[in-house]
């Protein structure tokens, strides 16, 4: 049978605070749920379903925390193999070079050359990735306008798409700013732990120049260029 879980009211503030934490662990929200869920007198059956785990994780989480309270589910138990201050010692270097370097030649890391790079296995780097809300491979793009006329350009701009006049003809224009060695109008902001990299969609251009091309894409057919 399993044990029953009580809270004072400072471990339920804890505890939700976990489970609630967008830079929280991913393993520590999933605890933190668990033992609310526990002391709301779920069975572990019911929370495995609910949280998408399994009947011995719940277990497992419920009887450490009634042993040994918060700190039994903050920190992992010690497990035979590597020491934890080794595997603490890769997980701080993965983390460090994920946030703050890139891998000679190329853009992003991959989990093959991260693992080369650290001397663990790929598993290992996935995990850490994953514990800790890291996705090298993605970017979240944004864009803050200077232009104090932004909101009713805007609303000009979606409107011609939304309803344009009669037989009207609306082109759309884009450039492959990506292969171009320019610079972003606005400071990025690095990736961290729970959050992506940042970058905007627009570029400084330092008077490169821009071939223009107007294709019909229906059949790829050049109409004009500049």
């Amino acid at each position: 049978m399993a044990v029953a879980i009580s809270l004072t009211d400072e471990e339920r503030v804890v505890l939700t605070k976990w489970s609630r934490g967008r830079s929280t662990l991913a393993r520590l929200v999933q605890r933190g749920k668990i033992i609310l869920l526990a002391a709301d007198g779920m069975e572990n059956q019911a929370i495995a379903v609910e949280l998408g785990c399994t009947r011995h994780t719940i277990g497992r989480w419920r009887n450490r925390f009634a042993v040994d309270r918060l700190a039994g589910i903050e920190q992992d138990a010690p497990r035979p193999g590597r020491g934890a201050s080794v595997r603490a010692a890769s997980e701080a270097e993965i983390i460090r070079k994920t946030t703050q370097e890139l891998p000679a030649g190329a853009t992003q890391w991959s989990v093959r050359t991260m693992a080369a790079a650290v001397g663990v296995s790929k598993d290992t780097v996935r995990r850490v990735w994953r514990d800790n809300g890291l996705k090298p491979h993605r970017v979240k793009m944004f864009k803050v306008s200077r232009d104090p006329k932004f909101a009713e350009k805007r609303v000009d701009v979606v409107g011609l798409y939304l309803n344009p006049p009669e037989h009207a003809l609306v082109p759309s224009v884009d450039e492959k700013s990506q292969i171009q060695a320019l610079d972003r109008t606005q400071l990025s902001l690095p990736m961290f732990p729970g959050r992506l990299g940042t970058m905007t969609h627009d570029d400084k251009r330092h008077d490169a120049t821009t071939l223009f091309a107007a294709l019909s894409v229906t059949d790829g057919t050049l109409i004009t260029q500049c």
